[in-house]
């Protein structure tokens, strides 16, 4: 009888624990505050299903584009002690063929409640449009737009997300081509983002995702040679977190629309600090490869036991601590 009454007694902290990660991003009612990140293992609609049950409150999938691509060569990652380096090169079967997939993926998260989040990037606008075009008919939840792509377009191959200008050029385009919410994903190397953050939203975003990775090298002193095949790759992990903080920071005091906070989140407590700089949510990435596909529980967990500690009640009382 004790044993029975110890297991109700898990099973209801458990509920209550669940009940304090719940919240709320634009009209989604989520059962907790963590994205799964574009690009870890958003790759099949088996492994998001499995990232929904391991803690997720939405996912996302891998980026699209206009046509497949087979990506770079290996090596294509590289752990440099302080968090990765990749430099994958967007590999992805083009927009049409993943539209299929998110279709088949959206329609085996809706029992989970879980919301799904298409990601596309493009090499000229026209193109982000026409992407966005093909993905929306799968009626993904939302849509990311990866506005960290070279711009081919452009003389010298500027990114989109390095100025205002061609980032609210981008998001302009999307915002005519789909109804759905659209988020924009911001680049962290750029001069003012929270100057970027004002533009997209003016132009139409609903919402923003803060940050893409940090361009980043290695290289290996006995050869003297680049680790990674494409020499240069996305820094993520623990040491974009100072740098991920102050972006959300920045746009948040910038722009009224939720942001998707992510970058170098591993722990319980660094989710407390990217919803305390003003993100509505947390992405996670590449904790997943620190701790595996049951991170986001793990960091659940964590984060309840915070919340407990220092008497927070909510995941909305947390939000914008930082800006207060």
């Amino acid at each position: 009888m004790l044993r029975r009454l110890e297991n109700i007694l898990k099973r209801l902290t458990k509920t209550v624990n669940n009940a304090k990660l719940a919240c709320e991003f634009l009209n989604f009612q989520l059962q907790t505050p963590f994205v799964l990140a574009s690009g870890i293992i958003g790759t099949s609609a088996s492994l998001m299903v499995r990232a929904a049950h391991n803690g997720a409150g939405m996912v996302t999938a891998k980026s699209c584009g206009p046509v497949p691509r087979a990506g770079h060569p290996n090596p294509v990652a590289f752990d440099f002690g302080g968090g990765l380096l990749n430099a994958i090169g967007l590999t992805n079967p083009g927009a049409k063929e993943e539209a299929k997939a998110l279709a088949d993926t959206r329609a085996r998260l809706q029992p989970l409640q879980v919301p799904l989040i298409a990601s596309i990037f493009a090499g000229t606008v026209a193109e982000f449009a026409e992407v966005a075009k093909i993905v929306a008919g799968a009626e993904p939840d939302m849509i990311e737009v990866n506005i960290s792509c070279p711009n081919v377009g452009d003389e010298f191959g500027t990114p989109f997300a390095g100025a205002a200008e061609s980032a609210a050029a981008v998001t302009e385009a999307v915002r005519r081509a789909v109804t759905g919410p659209i988020a924009i994903k911001l680049a962290p190397n750029v001069p003012s983002i929270a100057r970027i953050a004002a533009a997209v939203v003016e132009a139409g975003a609903d919402a923003i995702t803060a940050v893409n990775t940090m361009p980043g090298m290695a290289i290996d002193a006995v050869s003297g040679r680049p680790l990674l095949h494409n020499r240069v790759g996305g820094m993520s992990g623990p040491a974009l977190k100072p740098i991920a903080l102050r972006c959300v920071y920045e746009i948040a005091q910038a722009v009224s629309v939720p942001i998707i906070g992510t970058g170098g989140v591993s722990t319980g407590r660094d989710a407390a600090e990217m919803l305390m700089a003003g993100a509505g949510v947390v992405g996670i990435g590449s904790a997943v490869y620190y701790r595996g596909v049951a991170a986001m529980q793990e960091i659940g967990r964590e984060l309840v036991d915070f919340m407990e500690q220092y008497d927070i009640s909510s995941i909305e009382a947390m939000r914008g601590r930082s800006l207060k």
